[in-house]
């Protein structure tokens, strides 16, 4: 007699607790190590004498070398396996970590930095694939909204440690202090994520993958979805490059560690993307998207004032509709996969190209602006991007659903 096809765990199992833990851990060591830099930049500009978009290479090119090598990642992953590539990618990008806070040039600096971008891949090119194969589809979109929120923390407490120490040890003491705790969230990772149960491996076959990746490109909704990543992404990390040269001049000169802490505001983000996965569950992909970018506009526009406080509050509300846009992309992404053209690994990491794109391209962008135009032209870039996401993610909901749910599923309403 045949076994039952594995489904996915559920919330009441073991592994299901561990790979929810370990997932965030994973998520939080990455973001951490790809934007704990970001703070830095002012810095970076000062010491090294670079204008903002220069020294914005920081947060470029690692963003480029993870998007350019996710397109890599993801299809090898249909080989060899997800968990292979979620070790080697955390492992590998804490050591390349370390060098970057010994590296004795800014150029070594930049290559390093685009290094550590290409090691990242191995986990997001991944890690909604892992958890659609892992997790039972009715607990998927709670599950990755847990994933994504530990994005949001990574990035925010990596902008906050690496402020704090670079306040007492410098850049370089920042940067290695990031890689030693990415070192000890990769051995936690290690110890705690279950093997996986739902992979099926698919032959290296080059032109199989190629023909997947053609078809993944002819789906209206994965394509739309893919624009979503990249003008959200454009707009969160635009804004957040521009604010950091905004702060730390006339006519508030903050210092570095001070302006660090604005980025404690992504704690809004993390719970933000959890709450947009729940209500998921309920709303469907296609009710939740389309507030998570207004929200996210109007964000962009409470930056025009001038008050401290308000600049701030502007940023919190950008933070908040970016991660509940993302926390539903993401997994939209792999559902559509999954009960459509398949390749899952393959569309996930399409996405992240785009969603890193975006952010080489207009978060490079947004300090030149700033050095232009100041705040309004930054604010006119951010606010343009983050309107046309709302318009994606409007044409979205015309597009329809690979499945008709049972009635007594309503929890997966819309979602391919």
């Amino acid at each position: 007699m045949p076994e039952p096809r594995f489904v996915g765990h559920r919330p009441a199992s073991t592994a299901f607790s561990h790979i929810r833990v370990a997932m965030f851990v994973a998520a939080l060591a990455t973001f951490a190590q790809l934007y704990g830099i970001q703070p830095l930049m002012p810095t970076f500009a000062a010491e090294f004498g670079l204008d903002p978009a220069t020294s914005a290479l920081t947060m470029s090119l690692p963003a480029v070398g993870l998007g350019v090598a996710m397109l890599v990642a993801g299809p090898l992953s249909e080989v060899v396996g997800r968990t292979p590539l979620i070790h080697a990618s955390l492992l590998g990008a804490a050591a390349i970590a370390v060098a970057c806070g010994l590296a004795p040039s800014w150029s070594l600096l930049l290559v390093l930095r685009t290094a550590q971008g290409v090691a990242l891949a191995g986990l997001s090119a991944v890690a909604m694939a892992y958890l659609s194969e892992e997790i039972h589809p009715d607990s998927l979109a709670r599950v990755a909204g847990v994933y994504v929120s530990g994005t949001a923390l990574g990035g925010m407490s990596g902008r906050f440690v690496a402020g704090l120490l670079a306040q007492w040890l410098g850049w370089r003491g920042a940067i290695i202090g990031l890689g030693v705790l990415a070192v000890g969230a990769a051995v936690v990772v290690r110890l705690l994520l279950p093997g996986s149960e739902g992979f099926r491996p698919s032959a290296a076959d080059p032109t199989a993958l190629a023909l997947a990746g053609m078809r993944l490109m002819r789906d209206p909704a994965l394509v739309t979805l893919f624009a979503v990543g990249c003008t959200a992404m454009g707009t969160f990390v635009g804004l957040f490059n521009a604010v950091v040269f905004r702060l730390t001049g006339p006519p508030y000169g903050l210092p570095v560690g001070v302006v660090s802490l604005v980025f404690l505001v992504h704690v809004l983000g993390s719970a933000s993307s959890a709450r947009a996965g729940r209500l998921a569950a309920t709303h469907g992909y296609r009710g939740v998207a389309p507030v998570g970018a207004l929200i996210l506009i109007i964000g962009v526009l409470v930056t025009l004032a001038d008050p401290l406080p308000v600049v701030i509050a502007g940023a919190a509300i950008v933070s908040i509709g970016f991660f509940a846009v993302h926390g539903v992309a993401a997994p939209w992404v792999a559902a559509r996969a999954t009960y459509g053209v398949g390749a899952t690994a393959q569309a996930t990491a399409g996405y992240l190209f785009w969603f890193y794109l975006g952010s080489s391209v207009f978060g490079g962008l947004a300090p030149a602006a700033w050095t232009a135009g100041g705040w309004p032209l930054t604010v006119l870039l951010c606010a343009g991007l983050a309107v046309l996401t709302l318009a994606l993610t409007l044409i979205l909901r015309r597009i329809p659903s690979l499945r008709e749910p049972p009635v007594s599923d309503p929890g997966v309403l819309g979602y391919s």
